[in-house]
């Protein structure tokens, strides 16, 4: 049985109008470096104060934003092949280059006395899979350089890293969203920076909407493959010019959820006596913030969509991207309306509620999970290299 080894052991344990020379984004460097450092987005969210005292080289606050650059542009001075800034796409600022998300990386392992190989991103209501956790250290969002601040109820905003089952892992409680103002690549930007972290698995947790007429309220569908929404119409994570330090121009996702990582899941699941409610699908991301209508929903589910949600895709993209191996599941918090002129509504406490009542369930099964991809993956993985 997959889990008498883990049982056996838990008992005894912005904006830039047009292009620039380099030698002008040289100049506006450390200006757009300061602004990004002193918390301020690019896209309306201001961070969490607490971030300016991890400020070490001594320098005044930005007082400017990109856009009041006296050239009226403002980038990274970094490259990539052909000479092309590398923080500059379109008429977009993107600030979270290779180096800057190294700096947020190293802040946070030059804190801890771990390296985590897992990741975990907790969805709406889901935050307390980490409550599971020993030996914790945590990160209030605010206080990690560069990083966004989430907004959204049912989202702590911190990141924890500790252990699960006698495993190190860091576990992400609240994620970004597009909804929120963030473009899709700074919802994401978190997974690269669990990447120069070390980590190799992502497993990722949203609470979605059920489309499958056989899904009910409180099951939990192993995605098998997503449907990306924004990505048909241009928004995309990794839109702009590509760093290969993170991954490749053109990654496939015909391999997005791991099957050996599903497989395990589903085996954890069966001997944990949680395949009445364990199912496996196809989870789509739509932008948000409102519910979707009856015709949208009716829509999704004719193209072979079983549950909805507001999140997830940008991150699995992004994760890929950079080689990371990912299991998702989604905990189905209500039960999509598809009939007209229906008095019924979708709300979010009924996400959080649903969450709730399923959390001493997900922690089991996260207990479990945790360490048997640890000790059935990692190792294998680290045996390739070798060889």
């Amino acid at each position: 049985m997959i889990l008498q080894p883990i049982i056996s052991k838990m008992s005894s344990l912005k904006l830039a109008h047009g292009g620039m020379s380099m030698a002008e984004a040289a100049e506006t460097h450390t200006d757009l470096k300061s602004s990004v450092r002193h918390g301020k987005s690019h896209h309306g969210n201001e961070s969490h104060q607490g971030r300016h005292r991890h400020e070490s080289n001594g320098k005044e606050k930005g007082s400017r934003h990109h856009h009041e650059n006296k050239s009226g542009q403002s980038t990274r001075s970094e490259t990539v092949t052909n000479g092309v800034p590398l923080a500059q796409f379109g008429n977009e600022i993107n600030p979270y280059t290779y180096e800057v998300l190294t700096e947020s990386a190293r802040f946070i392992l030059d804190r801890i006395d771990i390296r985590p190989k897992v990741a975990i991103i907790c969805g709406s209501g889901l935050g307390s899979l980490a409550h599971g956790m020993e030996n914790i250290v945590e990160f209030p969002y605010g206080e990690i350089p560069h990083f966004p601040v989430s907004t959204v109820a049912g989202h702590a905003g911190k990141l924890v890293v500790g252990h699960l089952a006698g495993t190190p892992i860091v576990c992400m409680q609240g994620r970004f969203h597009f909804y929120e103002g963030y473009p899709l690549w700074k919802c994401a930007m978190p997974v690269r920076v669990l990447k120069l972290m070390g980590v190799e698995i992502l497993i990722v947790t949203n609470a979605a909407g059920g489309l499958n007429s056989e899904y009910k309220v409180g099951d939990v569908m192993l995605i098998k493959d997503h449907i990306n929404f924004p990505g048909f119409s241009g928004l995309h994570p990794l839109v702009g010019p590509n760093d290969e330090r993170f991954g490749p121009r053109f990654p496939p996702m015909n391999t997005a959820y791991d099957k050996q990582l599903r497989i395990i899941g589903k085996q954890v699941a069966s001997e944990l006596g949680m395949s009445d409610f364990v199912r496996e699908g196809v989870y789509t991301m739509l932008g948000g913030p409102n519910f979707e209508t009856a015709a949208e929903l009716r829509l999704l589910r004719i193209l072979g969509v079983d549950a909805v949600g507001m999140s997830t895709v940008p991150e699995v993209i992004t994760a890929r991207h950079c080689g990371m191996r990912v299991f998702a599941f989604s905990l189905i918090t209500n039960e999509a309306i598809t009939e007209d002129d229906v008095e019924e509504e979708a709300s979010h406490e009924e996400v959080v509620e649903t969450g709730q009542k399923r959390q001493e369930d997900l922690k089991r099964f996260m207990t479990y999970l945790v360490p048997c991809i640890q000790r059935e993956i990692i190792p294998r993985q680290q045996r390739n290299v070798s060889e």
